[in-house]
């Protein structure tokens, strides 16, 4: 089954990134994320968001583990997802989008599948599941 919707980052806030650091060309950053999803995915998610990006060429890789509350499709409980992408200015590549197998609660429990996020020129965030609930 396919569920999508759309997503709010309802809060962003970086976290100085614990240890040493060692200097590399593109800086690495961490951030906690709060965001709100509408449509067939309704509810929100909280997020541990890595990343090593320069802004001034917009190349960069981000790492994402999403702990999502809310309803797929009517179906209410809670499961986690990691999705990951690497840009080279106005061109993405190597995205990686998946549902952590095992969990899922309630009437998410025993969700499976893969996804993507999509972001329109207008700043609108996307987001869609390809899932299935194995009980």
């Amino acid at each position: 089954m396919q569920a999508s919707g759309t997503f709010t980052v309802a809060d962003f806030t970086p976290t100085p990134v614990p240890g040493q650091q060692v200097q590399t060309a593109i800086p690495l950053g961490i951030a906690t994320m709060d965001k709100r999803f509408e449509g067939d995915v309704s509810g929100r998610a909280t997020t541990l968001f890595t990343s090593a990006f320069d802004e001034s060429t917009g190349a960069g890789t981000y790492v994402a583990m999403e702990s999502f509350d809310g309803t797929v499709h009517d179906r209410a409980g809670a499961f986690n997802f990691a999705h990951s992408k690497t840009t080279l200015g106005d061109s993405p590549q190597d995205e990686f989008f998946v549902i952590v197998p095992g969990s899922g609660t309630k009437d998410l429990a025993g969700i499976t599948g893969t996804g993507g996020i999509r972001v329109d020129a207008d700043g609108t965030h996307h987001i869609w599941f390809d899932y299935e609930l194995n009980r």
